[in-house]
């Protein structure tokens, strides 16, 4: 029997294979994941199965896009033929992902957010919900080489965001990604199709961010 690749080992196993000195900011910790999120999730995927093997790649992809500094070292896509888009939008490089940061990329245009830095837009989120902002697959419809699939994001919201002072509430998102994938199962390409602004104003209590 092959050995499973490294991509499709777990996030653990990425951050352990890779050389500290291709993280932004040292070793990423994600202790939190292990801790919280499983009594907070709503869904439970068997092991092996496509749901959790989706969930898998793409806790590989936020944090090396998060992490790490050289899209050469991803092992979760093609880098240099990846793209993604929002909505229907204009596509982002992985090279694009690397020098903007994906939060910017990934909520684009909104009267709730400004760019930051690549730095900045960690901090601003990380902030807001410094107990863990996480993710979760909830329904996958349709297999590979074509991956489409539902998802959830959330957190308790115990921080402030940009001069808004938090309520403690949790803070969910929904949404759905079509993702094109290898043969061996690295991202070639991701849609993602969700609402931001009902997420950010979530944060800001429907009016726009002041700075």
């Amino acid at each position: 029997m092959s050995e499973t690749p490294l991509w499709l080992q777990g996030r653990s196993a990425v951050i352990e294979a890779a050389d500290p000195s291709e993280f932004r900011h040292g070793t990423p910790d994600y202790h939190l994941s292990h801790v919280v999120m499983p009594g907070q999730r709503t869904t439970e995927h068997a092991p092996g199965s496509l749901e959790a093997i989706v969930e898998s790649i793409v806790q590989v992809f936020e944090m090396e896009v998060s992490h790490k500094k050289d899209p050469a070292t991803w092992v979760s896509m093609v880098s240099e033929h990846f793209r993604t888009n929002i909505n229907g939008g204009g596509w982002a490089s992985a090279q694009d992902i690397a020098d903007q940061g994906s939060y910017n990329v990934l909520i684009g245009d909104s009267p709730f957010y400004q760019p930051e830095s690549f730095d900045g837009q960690h901090d601003v989120f990380h902030g807001a919900f410094p107990n863990g902002f996480y993710w979760e697959v909830l329904q996958v419809l349709s297999p590979p080489p074509v991956v489409a699939f539902k998802w959830r994001h959330w957190g308790s919201f115990d921080g402030e965001y940009h001069g808004h002072q938090p309520n403690g509430k949790t803070i969910e998102m929904f949404g759905m990604s079509v993702a094109k994938v290898n043969e061996d199962l690295k991202l070639l390409e991701v849609e993602h199709y969700y609402d931001p602004n009902a997420f950010l104003g979530s944060l800001t209590g429907g009016c726009p961010v002041a700075h």
